[in-house]
């Protein structure tokens, strides 16, 4: 639906004039709008939410000429209404919905007859306005146009790069100091055993969509409660994750180790602190997660600790497996105040404008933007690693980066929300395959073999010179 947030500017009597702003949507592609309240036209309110304004017969006897006329949502279509107040003369319909906003819709075969202004208020801020500034209000509407480069696209797309590209590193570190502690053929056995527990199988990749395909069903047609299953998972999961992120920071810190016993086992003290902040962190949020003001930089904190956890924690065995999967369900279905968490939000600088009084004027980008390349950059991190280089992941993270910019160039071109693994997975995928093909390691890469090429190299060496052996995996 091709709907706009514009700013309904209501006025009072009396000296000076009271006035206050006022959010509400229209189709852009019915009526147009001015984009500055000097160009509006002034038009007087009329209150008809006690009339259904079905027929004819509910306009009032003194007549709705030339005014705006506000109706209740409901008992019959809202473009029954329009019409009756076209009819009446009115010069736009304001409908007073009791929920969330939701933009007006319809074919164009049933309102090419409607000229009017049709618009959506909520009944909150309707009955706001008749208690702030009395009976007699006058009104007037516009629409300020929104920029074409909206510089929340920086902050996302530096959280997007330094995301992915962190996530990649890491798993590169773990993959460097695994392959440092292995020194003998057991210990080679007993890695290879555990990182098959933590990758991909083809299985597994068609047991977790189909986990996912059940899960958006359910969430369809079940959201109202489904959503606080799915906050509380969110809550722990990116706990967990926040937790593990700074742990890894906080046991570089040499000094603060304080150790205390329980149940045989030693526990830093600094940790049991860090994982109260971290669990505190998860609950501030799920209690005012829908504080928009503030409560998304506690969401994106935790987002971005849980991105780079599952980036630098799940492997992919090797190229042709890397399966893309991602779920669009942030945004919830129209008249639920809940939204998923699964999405990174960024206030656009609207927010702080005129603007800020429309719901959520924010810029997003889902997880899976940032979790599904990210696996790949961080696989070919560790090929790196194993093949004693830094082009496969370099190259990969300027990839992802420029799919990035080129998601926000066709959003400023289209004007319209755009999925951003269209352009992100060519970008790497191509970028990664090119370098590989270049170098000559196509066939390593895809099978993801050489890894186990060099550790058979490495165990027929090891008969022959153990010495050797052990010192070339430490190199």
């Amino acid at each position: 639906t091709a709907a706009q947030e514009a700013i309904l500017h209501a006025s009072g009597n009396g000296m000076p004039s009271p006035s206050k702003d006022y959010c509400m949507l229209y189709n852009p592609h019915w009526t147009a709008l001015p984009s500055t309240l000097e160009n509006a036209t002034s038009i007087s309110l009329m209150n008809l939410t006690t009339t259904p304004l079905c027929n004819l017969s509910d306009i009032p006897p003194d007549g709705i000429k030339n005014k705006a006329v506000v109706v209740q949502w409901g008992t019959c279509h809202f473009l029954e209404k329009a019409r009756i107040a076209q009819t009446g003369g009115a010069e736009a319909l304001l409908v007073a919905n009791n929920s969330v906003l939701f933009p007006p819709s319809g074919n164009k075969s049933e309102f090419h007859d409607v000229k009017i202004l049709i618009a959506f208020i909520n009944h909150k801020d309707f009955k706001d306005t008749k208690q702030t500034l009395g009976d007699n209000i006058t009104v007037k509407m516009y629409s300020p146009s929104w920029p074409n480069f909206d510089y929340t696209m920086v902050v996302i797309f530096v959280i997007a790069v330094f995301t992915v590209a962190l996530g990649g590193y890491w798993s590169g570190l773990i993959e460097l100091e695994s392959m440092k502690a292995v020194t003998n053929t057991e210990d080679r056995e007993m890695r290879k055993k555990k990182e098959e527990y933590f990758t991909f199988s083809p299985l597994t990749v068609v047991i977790f969509v189909v986990i996912c395909c059940v899960m958006m069903v359910l969430l369809y047609f079940f959201y109202k409660w489904l959503v606080y299953v799915m906050i509380a998972i969110f809550c722990i999961a990116s706990a967990m994750s926040l937790y593990n992120c700074l742990a890894a920071l906080i046991q570089k810190i040499p000094c603060g180790q304080c150790m205390i016993m329980c149940r045989g086992k030693s526990i830093e003290v600094r940790l049991i602190f860090l994982s109260g902040l971290c669990i505190a962190i998860a609950v501030v949020w799920a209690v005012f997660r829908n504080e928009d003001r503030w409560a998304w930089i506690l969401q994106d904190i935790l987002g971005i600790a849980f991105c780079l956890n599952l980036i630098k924690t799940l492997k992919l065995p090797n190229f042709k497996n890397g399966e893309s999967i991602m779920i669009e369900l942030a945004a919830g279905p129209f008249g639920n105040n809940e939204k998923l968490p699964v999405v990174i939000r960024v206030p656009k600088l609207a927010y702080f404008s005129v603007m800020s009084v429309c719901l959520m004027p924010v810029s997003i980008l889902g997880f899976g933007d940032i979790i599904v390349p990210g696996l790949l950059i961080a696989y070919c991190r560790r090929f790196d690693v194993q093949a004693g280089s830094s082009i496969y992941y370099v190259s990969s993270t300027v990839a992802y980066a420029v799919g990035m910019i080129l998601t926000f160039v066709v959003l400023v071109l289209m004007k319209k929300g755009q999925p951003a693994l269209l352009y992100l997975v060519p970008c790497t995928l191509i970028t990664a395959s090119v370098v590989a093909w270049r170098r000559k390691e196509m066939k390593k890469f895809w099978k993801g073999s050489g890894y186990q090429m060099m550790d058979h190299l490495d165990y027929a060496t090891n008969e022959e010179n153990p010495v050797t052996a052990g010192e070339q995996i430490v190199q």
